[in-house]
């Protein structure tokens, strides 16, 4: 096959009562691509730019949400510690104020007890 290299196209306008002197041939221009002008060029690049730094923000807003969710989970676990120490302290405060144990703690430094002195205070 071979290879036909371009040739213009002309076009013959022929009109029936026009002499043969004055017959014009015109060629055909193919169209040419036009190619992106400077202005288009600039918006893309602006696009480009403007997408790219709202990119870079988001990535930068979900890094410091991140952060402060591993924060919150922190600050969550020394909560539930506080909370199970703070269980322990009260059940230990409730053995060592039993009645039982005042009363053989304050034998053994040789208190006594005088009816007396006694005052019931109502409440819990």
């Amino acid at each position: 096959m071979a290879v036909r290299a371009r040739q213009p196209i002309y076009v013959e306008s022929a009109v029936p009562n026009e002499q043969p002197n004055h017959h014009q041939v015109k060629p055909i221009k193919p169209k040419k691509r036009k190619r992106i002008t400077a202005g288009e060029k600039f918006l893309y690049i602006i696009f480009v730019v403007v997408v790219a730094a709202l990119s870079v923000f988001l990535l930068h807003k979900q890094s410091m949400i991140q952060q402060t969710t591993i924060e919150i989970q922190q600050i969550e676990r020394e909560i539930a510690e506080i909370e199970k120490e703070n269980v322990g302290l009260k059940v230990h405060v409730s053995e060592l104020s039993t009645y039982e144990r005042i009363w053989e703690k304050a034998k053994s430094l040789g208190l006594t007890l005088k009816e007396e002195n006694v005052k019931v205070v109502p409440g819990e």
